[in-house]
């Protein structure tokens, strides 16, 4: 089974709520059974993940096999990966640390084909994985069917939130709800539910629907995720698979040792 060509954005664009698996562990096979159990969108974590390229763009393929769209998170700065993952079969991509119109722009650039971006064609992978025979095809649905995921994290990127969502190029803001605790602490603490991310959050959801942009966030288990959707929020994902892993071992010598 395969999924529909760009599926994540046509899911997102009708306004429907997508929650995500998250994956760091450098195994396609672990990505791949994520997405098999029913996720619609599963994330590889190149920036903080255990990911090199080529398992990368493996867990892209068996994602996509199982009927699930892949988004990929790319390291900081390498925006030469963006449009590499997009040729390989991501359906989105999450950039860290977009920080002013600047950094959107960029990111944009290398995402979005002419007019709006600067993106070189040559997305022969993703065309086969989507089913794409025909150039022409894929180039006329691209800038819609691949979503761009600008990180919002920092108190330099909330004070241009507003410049940042209304950048073209731009589909999604993206929080890191950990970054920009620490970020909004000076790095004194890791508190998620601080008033003042608690305040942040909202501010960014308000800037994405201002903008028409779709307001998206890392949660740390499902229960937060539930509560983000009904603060408004669209592309939510759910945990990681370490912790997903490491929550079942735990509960599985729970019962042994009780």
């Amino acid at each position: 089974m395969t999924t529909a060509p760009f599926s994540l954005a046509r899911r997102l664009r009708a306004g429907e709520t997508v929650y995500s698996g998250w994956s760091n562990l450098a195994s396609p096979v672990v990505a791949e059974s994520i997405a098999r159990e029913g996720f619609p969108a599963v994330v590889i974590d190149v920036q903080h993940g255990l990911w090199d390229v080529a398992s990368a763009f493996a867990a892209i393929a068996g994602i996509n096999h199982a009927g699930s769209a892949p988004v990929l998170r790319v390291p900081l700065n390498d925006f030469a990966f963006v449009s590499r993952a997009l040729d390989i079969g991501a359906e989105g991509i999450i950039a860290p640390m977009i920080n002013t119109p600047t950094d959107a722009s960029a990111f944009a650039a290398v995402a979005k084909f002419p007019p709006v971006g600067e993106r070189s064609f040559g997305p022969h992978r993703a065309m086969a994985l989507q089913g794409r025979k025909v150039p022409v095809d894929y180039l006329r649905e691209a800038n819609e069917g691949t979503l761009t995921f600008a990180m919002i994290e920092t108190p330099t990127a909330l004070a241009n939130v507003d410049e940042i969502a209304a950048t073209p190029g731009i589909d999604a803001l993206f929080i890191g709800p950990y970054d920009l605790s620490t970020s909004l602490s000076a790095g004194k603490a890791q508190d998620i539910t601080a008033p003042e991310v608690e305040t942040a959050i909202d501010r960014i959801r308000e800037a994405a629907d201002k903008a028409g942009k779709i307001p998206g966030i890392f949660c740390r288990d499902a229960e937060r995720a539930k509560a983000m959707a009904k603060r408004g929020f669209r592309f939510v994902t759910v945990g990681n698979d370490l912790g997903f892993l490491r929550e079942s071992a735990s509960a599985a010598l729970k019962v042994l040792q009780g």
